[in-house]
Parts: C-alpha cells; sequence; structure tokens
C-alpha cells in the first residue's frame, strides 16, 4: 500500500489544523468500531461500522479503492501484520486483531492503528502487544527537529529488539497530509543519523510492526495480505504525528478506542 514521491511536503499551521480535524475524527471512527470488537462479529460487519460512520460524518476512508483496495479498514488477525482484507471470518478468544484506518476530511489524510486483544489471550502475546505500544511512544519522542528518521527507526528497534521480538523490514511510515503516503518513509529500524533529516512542518505515520517470531514476512496471493513467515502473531501500532516549533503533536487519539475498551473489557494494561 505504500506509495510516495521524493519530495517532503513540509506543512503550514492552516495544514495542521485541518489535519488535526481529521485526525479526531479519525479517533472517533476508531472508537465507534472498537464498540463492536469482540467475539463472534464478522470482520466485514466492523468495516461496514467504519465505512458508515466515516460517510455520516462528510468524510471518506482513505483506503477503500486506494489502489483497489477493496475495503475501509485493513483487518489484520494473529499472524497478519497488516493489509488483511475484512471478510467472514469471526472473530474468537484468543485472536488478536490490528485495525488500520484512514480519513480523507477537509482535503487531508489521517492514519492510525490499534491492536486488539480478543478474549483470553496468552500472556506472551499480551506482552508483545504492549511493548509494540510502548514503542510507539519511544519512536514519537525521537520526532524532534535536528533528528533523523533512523534515529526515530533505530529507537523502535532497540526497544523491540531487547524484549526479543521481530521488527518487520518490509513495511514502514510514512509522511502524510494531501496524500495518504508521502516522503519521507519512516522505518521501524535503522541508525542513529541517517535518514531524512527532520523539520518543522512535517507530519508522519509512525507504525511498529512488531513481531513476536522472526522478522521475516511473506505476501499472500490475494497480493494483499502480508503475514508472519514463521505465523507466529504480530502486532502494530500507528499514530500520526506532527512537528510544529520544535515540538511534536500526536494528531490522532486512542482516547475513543480505550474507552470503547474499557466498557468492553478488553483493554491490555
Amino acid at each position: 500500500m505504500r506509495k510516495s514521491g521524493d519530495k517532503i511536503y513540509l506543512k503550514t499551521p492552516h495544514d495542521i489544523e485541518m489535519m488535526r480535524h481529521s485526525a479526531i475524527l479519525l479517533g472517533k471512527a476508531h472508537g465507534e468500531v472498537a464498540k463492536y470488537v469482540k467475539e463472534g462479529v464478522a470482520t466485514k460487519v466492523l468495516d461496514k461500522v467504519a465505512y458508515e460512520f466515516i460517510h455520516d460524518h462528510k468524510a471518506t476512508p482513505s483506503f477503500l479503492n486506494y489502489n483497489g483496495f477493496p475495503a475501509t479498514l485493513c483487518m489484520s488477525i494473529n499472524e497478519v501484520v497488516v493489509h488483511g482484507i475484512p471478510g467472514k471470518y469471526e472473530l474468537k478468544s484468543g485472536d488478536v486483531v490490528s485495525i488500520d484506518c484512514g480519513v480523507f476530511f477537509n482535503g487531508y489524510h489521517a492514519d492510525s492503528a490499534y491492536t486488539y486483544p480478543i478474549g483470553e489471550i496468552s500472556e506472551e502475546v499480551k506482552a508483545l502487544l504492549t511493548a509494540t505500544k510502548e514503542s510507539l511512544y519511544v519512536g514519537i519522542k525521537e520526532f524532534k527537529k535536528g533528528n533523523r528518521t533512523g534515529d526515530i527507526g533505530f529507537a523502535i528497534q532497540r526497544y523491540a529488539e531487547q524484549r526479543g521480538y521481530g521488527v518487520v523490514r518490509e513495511l514502514v511510515g510514512h509522511g502524510v497530509g494531501k496524500l495518504l503516503h508521502e516522503s519521507p518513509e519512516v522505518p521501524n529500524y535503522g541508525r542513529r543519523r541517517k535518514g531524512d533529516k527532520l523539520r518543522n512542518g512535517m507530519v508522519l505515520a509512525i507504525e511498529p510492526m512488531i513481531n513476536l517470531g522472526k522478522e521475516n514476512v511473506v505476501q499472500e496471493p490475494d497480493g494483499w495480505t502480508i503475514r508472519t513467515e514463521d505465523k507466529k502473531p504480530s502486532a502494530h501500532y500507528e499514530h500520526t504525528v506532527a512537528l510544529i516549533d520544535n515540538k511534536v503533536e500526536i494528531l490522532t487519539t486512542f482516547k475513543y478506542i480505550e474507552e470503547s475498551l474499557k466498557a468492553n473489557q478488553l483493554l491490555v494494561i
């Protein structure tokens, strides 16, 4: 699904203000979907919830028909890392599901993802979800003027690999704005002081994709679904973040998701 050019588009204060609106709407869309994330619910039902909520709020799903992708949500279950296609599969206890969604509103995209536990999951998978979410914020802390994209990737990679997890190489974060995928690419691995320089006005989608087992992934015959080669579970969390006056601002929010999860007693602490 990655598509970007070489040009890095720095956002004006007006651009970022418009992106705040997109990001909050996206957070609310995720929160609406989270109300229905439970055992026995088919993934296509969750996709319909997202589609209807986004359209009811006069926005457009970013992913639907993007390069031919057939759904509003990327729904990636267990060993699927990203780009899973919603369908008839019904969630069951022990599953984890990453739900990735984008919203296009007032001319700007926002992009975020969250991984949900379903029913009773193992302690080792629960630890994977916790560490992956924590690695997101570790990476975000490195989004500051004077750093480079490699500083973000290095921080995420070190945090995950120190805990014994595999960091996916083939899929990366990205710039976001008027286009869903803009430059620069933001790998979840790397070396300090390498990559594109981070500057005020940059807006990035930072999105660790971390595997319980090895880092290697394969693509399924549908041309979209990416899963772990060893078929061990994977987790994925993502925020859209902006660098403004040398300070990072997280534009998207997990607030509405986590309110719904607490109500459903699904929140991993």
